[in-house]
């Protein structure tokens, strides 16, 4: 599983892929000095890096996406959770919310997620 972690800067890139994909791979250098400041020295070591990866493909200076931002959020959140609150969401959740109050409409959307997501068995 852990072939879906991204370094702080992988993920950024692919932010930026994710938004723009299918993008040029020399559009994509572009975009990159403009949102991330980044040189194209770093863009192409990147997406080296993410290619090897199989997170993108470049076929033709073509850059497309090969793994979903929502497959990546999916498996960063569950690595937080087990790693930081030992796999229980429900201390997840207690720490997150710790210094906030919810609205009403954040507490009645949070209680329709937990009712979809219930195992009533």
């Amino acid at each position: 599983m852990d072939e879906l972690m991204l370094s702080e800067s992988e993920y950024r890139l692919m932010d930026v892929i994710w938004k723009h994909a299918p993008i040029e791979s020399g559009k994509l250098v572009k975009v990159c000095e403009e949102e991330l400041n980044w040189k194209k020295s770093t863009t192409y070591t990147m997406l080296r890096k993410l290619i090897a990866k199989q997170m993108v493909q470049n076929v033709d200076s073509l850059v497309t996406v090969l793994v979903k931002k929502g497959e990546i959020q999916m498996f960063e959140s569950r690595r937080v959770v087990k790693r930081t609150f030992g796999g229980s969401l429900p201390s997840f959740l207690v720490s997150f919310l710790e210094d906030r109050t919810l609205s009403d409409s954040e507490a009645d959307e949070l209680i329709e997620i937990i009712d979809k997501y219930r195992n009533e068995n």
